[in-house]
């Protein structure tokens, strides 16, 4: 093996280790703009469907729901500040305009009420700059 290969391997394994080893998810999409989700109602469906289980997903929107189990568990502890952000602003915007598919989203999530009112309590607080 040479140490190219090796070097690779280490890279790879830091890369795939980082959301483990780290305090925050992985900052991939920290400054993925959700402007365009959250102006556009049809986008809006398509993310919910995905999260849902009841349409396709994009390559996006596939990662976030592979962490929203553990988000909701925890109230986001392991999202950045500027994660944080991004998923209330996300969240306000299917609470006001789809409230039907924010229920469908509770119950799939948080079928037994579990974390709802901690949850709840994070959506509401005050972003810290």
């Amino acid at each position: 093996m040479g140490l190219f290969s090796v070097m690779l391997a280490v890279c790879l394994l830091l890369y795939i280790l980082t959301p483990v080893l780290s305090d925050y998810y992985n900052p991939r999409y920290d400054d993925f703009d959700i402007n365009p989700l959250i102006e556009n109602e049809r986008i809006l469906v398509s993310y919910s469907k995905c999260f849902l289980d009841q349409g396709p997903c994009t390559p996006e929107a596939k990662d976030f729901k592979k962490v929203i189990p553990e988000a909701l568990e925890s109230s986001c502890g392991k999202c950045s500040p500027k994660q944080k952000q991004l998923i209330k602003t996300v969240i306000k915007a299917i609470m006001a305009a789809l409230p039907d598919t924010w229920d469908q989203l509770v119950n799939k999530y948080d079928g037994e009420k579990k974390y709802r009112e901690a949850f709840n309590k994070f959506i509401e607080e005050k972003d810290r700059k």
